[in-house]
């Protein structure tokens, strides 16, 4: 089991990492710092709910990028399997690897989960919003495909 972590509200500072990333890369949350920055955590690559997800910061990332804001989508799978997703769906935002969880572990979304009376730990869908300073200004918990998806900029970047 995961150890426990204290809850993030908004006006926390996120945490900081730093996490491999598709193409070889390295991404450290401090070093985004002067420029807002969307985390969100997802199950796993290529599966129905996190592609529709993942389409979705996608086709909205010309949005964001006007906003000069990051979003980075991370997952427990390696790099390997995002540079497959990432090429299997033209995706251009960048996906890291938490193969321990200490990340998700950090913001509260590696949780306990139960599927047909079996309990394990797994990813909660979940979004942050993280200003230029490095500070929580919003969170989406439990966040359901179809409004991922589909929500606007704004929703993400309520301070714009």
């Amino acid at each position: 089991m995961a150890p426990q972590t204290k809850e993030l509200k908004i006006g926390d500072k996120a945490p900081d990492f730093t996490l491999p990333t598709d193409g070889g890369g390295e991404i450290t949350l401090s070093k985004l710092r002067g420029a807002p920055v969307v985390v969100y955590f997802y199950p796993r690559d290529d599966t129905p709910g996190c592609t529709k997800e993942a389409c979705g910061f996608n086709d909205t990332l010309p949005d964001f990028r006007k906003l000069k804001a990051e979003v980075i989508g991370i997952s427990k799978d390696g790099p390997a399997s995002h540079d497959k997703f990432k090429k299997k769906y033209g995706l251009k935002l960048r996906l890291a690897a938490d193969a321990d969880t200490k990340v998700m572990q950090s913001f509260g979304a590696w949780v306990e989960k139960s599927m047909y009376g079996r309990k394990y730990m797994g990813a909660d869908r979940s979004t942050f919003l993280v200003d230029a300073a490095g500070v929580i200004r919003g969170l989406w918990r439990k966040v359901k495909v179809p409004g991922a998806s589909t929500t606007s900029t704004k929703s993400y970047c309520p301070w714009v």
